[in-house]
């Protein structure tokens, strides 16, 4: 696997695997019956946090067995760094209409929870007639009492992640698996 490893990443800045592809596929086809059996009927909408969590959505609405729509919205407090800056800027807004639809966000990681508290604050505005979160990671370090993911993928360390569409300045994202980095 090091070797592996060292191909996919260049050899740069992996200190460890922490979820393996196969692990991740198992909990993302977990994750699509639960939210299925969440939201028997009516419209619903899994709206996507770019650009992290492309490749999480892309797998988990495949294991949702019943109709949806899908969107994504851009919202960004990181840039090249490996803390959040705390501001939390949109860079795209959906053009769907919310109004009377089960709304799902889509997060790749909750760690602050800062992203998802001013996009659900947002969302929450335009009059969904649920309004729910999903993530991959949680942290568990929000500060928001009122953000707690409804379905969570995995509790994740502490350590700043990379693969399957997490990054650090735009690089790592296609990894298969999700690793630490060396900060």
């Amino acid at each position: 696997m090091p070797g592996e490893i060292a191909k996919v990443t260049g050899g740069r800045d992996i200190a460890a695997v922490v979820f393996e592809e196969e692990v991740i596929a198992r909990r993302v086809a977990e994750l699509g019956r639960e939210i299925a059996e969440f939201y028997p009927d009516g419209d619903l909408l899994v709206m996507g946090l770019l650009k992290g969590s492309f490749i999480f959505v892309a797998d988990l609405v495949r294991r949702i067995p019943r109709p949806l729509e899908v969107d994504f919205m851009i919202a960004a407090s990181y840039g090249t760094g490996t803390k959040s800056s705390g501001n939390v800027r949109l860079l795209y807004d959906s053009g769907t209409t919310l109004e009377g639809k089960h709304i799902l966000l889509v997060e790749d990681i909750v760690d602050s929870g800062n992203t998802l508290k001013r996009v659900s604050t947002l969302v929450g505005e335009r009059n969904p007639k649920s309004l729910e979160t999903c993530t991959l990671l949680n942290k568990n370090l929000s500060r928001h009492e009122d953000i707690q993911p409804r379905f969570v993928g995995f509790d994740a360390p502490p350590d700043f992640l990379v693969g399957y569409g997490l990054d650090h300045a735009e690089e790592f994202r296609h990894l298969r698996f999700i690793a630490s980095i060396e900060e």
